[in-house]
């Protein structure tokens, strides 16, 4: 007799809509500002169920995944998510694997995991292979156009309001060229958060070489424990170059959209953890691949940022090191979806079990207004 599991269940159909939903406040890193951020959602349906993935990026993810993708994942087995990837990646070849086409690939990868958990009644993390009950995250945020005063309520709340025992701040202001101003807030962040709570900096590839050497020794007596893109992510000679010369890791990886990204980065001994961001890389699917290749090389794996996103791939994750809590995608993902956990003491994450896929349903009424296709 033929099981439900053994029988083919097609997907009927594909969508995707664009949101664009404003900052809180003007938002910079090292290297650009922002004011509003782009959300494309996608859906994938089968038999009773739907799936339901996401990206942050260009609107133009969204006409590429109906024109280009949809078609090439309508009709197929819903249970094939592997197939349905390789389809993908090769129907994006003569337009371009890497940029739009990744993170429109990615948003469809993780709808049709989503969908497949769904149809099966299972918890996402559970159908992937949960080896972590609760997953670590870090505060993040700090960017260089807050004040004071803005980084000091921030960095509270996750701390002392929330329990959150790691935070990330933004550095390299304007390209490096306000290095004092650097390392006041870095000094500044330090007496918020105690000397029990880690410190992260990002500088997005602002500085040059020896300018992020002398930045990390210049806020020594800081313990900066984690310098993530010290230099920009393509230098990996120079990403190899800072590890070899400071005490805090160095971390790169969130621009990577293809595996052979990910193996050049770890073949040069750039990093101490490798990130990466599976609404980039190619989604669920991709990230496991990313994650064996760390793992084969003796590292860790950290998501990068849109932390409800990427929860369930990483409890499932054995090599996991932790999720950014990026403050801008946390507040859409807890505004936009119902289900959106909340951390436990300890910066904690943890997939409710008894919410199968990844636990979250679109609020279309709420996210309406943003809507931009």
């Amino acid at each position: 007799m033929t099981s439900f599991i053994e029988a083919e269940l097609p997907v009927e159909f594909v969508t995707a809509a664009a949101y664009r939903i404003p900052t809180d406040a003007p938002e910079a890193d090292g290297t650009i500002t922002w004011t509003s951020t782009t959300m494309i959602v996608v859906r994938a349906h089968a038999g009773d169920q739907v799936g339901t993935g996401w990206t942050y990026g260009a609107a133009a993810c969204r006409p590429f995944v109906q024109e280009v993708l949809a078609p090439l994942v309508r009709g197929r087995d819903a249970f094939d998510v592997a197939g349905a990837y390789d389809a993908m990646s090769r129907g994006a070849r003569n337009i371009g694997r890497l940029g739009i086409a990744a993170c429109a690939i990615s948003a469809v990868d993780v709808a049709l995991w989503d969908l497949k958990a769904r149809l099966l009644g299972l918890r996402l993390a559970r159908l992937l292979g949960m080896v972590h009950d609760e997953v670590p995250i870090y505060g993040s945020g700090g960017f260089t156009s807050y004040d004071d005063s803005q980084l000091t309520a921030q960095f509270d709340h996750w701390v002392h309001q929330q329990g959150i025992p790691r935070v990330k701040m933004k550095i390299a202001e304007s390209w490096g060229e306000h290095v004092g101003r650097d390392l006041t807030r870095i000094s500044h962040a330090r007496k918020i958060i105690g000397d029990d709570t880690e410190l992260y900096v990002d500088a997005n590839g602002g500085y040059t070489r020896k300018q992020a050497i002398r930045v990390a020794r210049e806020a020594a007596d800081c313990d900066v424990r984690w310098f993530e893109e010290p230099v920009s992510s393509d230098d990996l000679v120079g990403l190899h170059e800072i590890r070899s010369a400071i005490a805090a890791d160095v971390a790169a990886g969130e621009y990577g959209y293809d595996l052979p990204y990910f193996a050049r980065m770890v073949q040069a001994g750039a990093v101490d953890c490798l990130q990466a961001d599976l609404s980039r890389c190619g989604g669920i699917t991709e990230w496991q691949r990313v994650a064996a290749v760390a793992a084969a090389n003796n590292l860790q794996i950290s998501g990068h940022c849109a932390p409800h996103l990427h929860l369930d791939a990483a409890a499932a994750t054995p090599n996991l090191r932790h999720l950014e809590w990026f403050h801008d995608h946390v507040r859409i993902e807890t505004m936009l979806f119902d289900g959106a956990a909340a951390p436990l003491p300890g910066g904690l994450l943890r997939p409710d079990l008894s919410r199968p896929g990844h636990g979250l349903t679109f609020r279309d009424e709420t996210a309406s207004p943003y809507r931009i296709g």
